[in-house]
C-alpha cells in the first residue's frame, strides 16, 4: 500500500507536467503534433512508472488509408493508458465527462482533439457522436468503449450502439481491440496498482455491409469477446 501511494503522487506530478506541455502545445499548433506526441509518451511513461508491461499484436492489419472506428473492452482506467501507447497514428478518445472535470488533466482533455460525452443526456450524447462523425470524415480515427463503463467484476458487459451508429453514419470500418490484463492492476473502485502485463489485441476491420446496427454491434462483440480473458 506504501508503494502503491507514492507511485500514485509520482503518477499525479507526471501527469500535471505533461498535462501542462499539452495545454501549451494545443493553444500554439494547429495540427497538434505536439499534443498527440505528450499524450503518447505520457502514456508509455506511467505504464512503465506502474511496472505494467504492454504486448501489441494485429497493427499490420489497420486501415492504411482513411479514418475508422476503434471499439475496446473497458475494465480499467489504465485501458486508456494501453489504446494511447499501443495503437498507431492519431486516435481521438471519446471520454465521459466525468473526467474533464478533472483539475488540469481534464483541462488538457478539453483543450485538445478528444470528444467529451455526456452520457446521461440524449441529446448532448449525439452531438458528440456528430462531432465524432466530422473528425473521422477530416481523416482522424475515433475510440470509444462501448460497455459505456468499466467493468465491475473483470468480466465484459453487453456493448451499446453509440460506436455502430458512428460508424454507420460516417461509413468507416469498426476495429475491435481487446484488452487483456488491466482489470487486475486497476480495478474499478480503488487506487492500489498492480503491476502486471496488459495485451492490446487489434482486430481485422469489420465493414458493415448488408449488416443492420443490431447485427454489427453483435458481430463485433462476439470478435472482442473471442480474444477477451475474464479476469475474475
Amino acid at each position: 500500500m506504501i508503494i502503491s501511494f507514492f507511485r500514485i503522487i509520482a503518477i499525479v506530478c507526471v501527469t500535471i507536467f505533461f498535462s501542462i506541455i499539452a495545454l501549451v502545445g494545443a493553444l500554439i499548433q494547429k495540427d497538434l503534433r505536439i499534443y498527440y506526441w505528450v499524450t503518447r509518451t505520457w502514456s508509455k511513461i506511467l505504464l512503465r512508472m506502474s511496472g505494467v508491461s504492454l504486448a501489441v499484436t494485429g497493427t499490420k492489419t489497420l486501415p492504411q488509408d482513411g479514418a475508422c472506428v476503434f471499439v475496446a473492452n473497458h475494465a480499467s482506467m489504465f485501458d486508456i493508458l494501453a489504446v494511447l501507447a499501443g495503437i498507431p497514428g492519431r486516435v481521438n478518445l471519446v471520454l465521459k465527462k466525468e473526467l474533464a472535470r478533472v483539475p488540469i488533466w481534464g483541462w488538457a482533455l478539453l483543450a485538445g482533439p478528444y470528444i467529451v460525452i455526456d452520457r446521461s443526456n440524449a441529446r448532448k450524447a449525439m452531438e458528440s457522436l456528430s462531432v465524432a462523425e466530422r473528425r473521422i470524415r477530416s481523416g482522424a480515427s475515433v475510440l470509444l468503449f462501448p460497455e459505456g463503463t468499466r467493468s465491475h467484476d473483470g468480466k465484459m458487459q453487453p456493448f451499446k450502439r453509440g460506436a455502430f451508429a458512428l460508424a454507420a453514419r460516417s461509413g468507416s470500418p469498426i476495429v475491435p481491440v481487446t484488452i487483456n490484463g488491466s482489470f487486475r492492476i486497476l480495478p474499478k473502485g480503488t487506487f492500489h496498482i498492480h503491476p502486471g502485463h496488459i495485451e492490446l489485441i487489434i482486430n481485422s476491420p469489420i465493414f458493415q455491409g448488408n449488416m443492420t446496427e443490431p447485427q454489427l454491434r453483435m458481430h463485433v462483440e462476439e470478435v472482442v469477446k473471442k480474444y477477451y480473458k475474464e479476469q475474475v
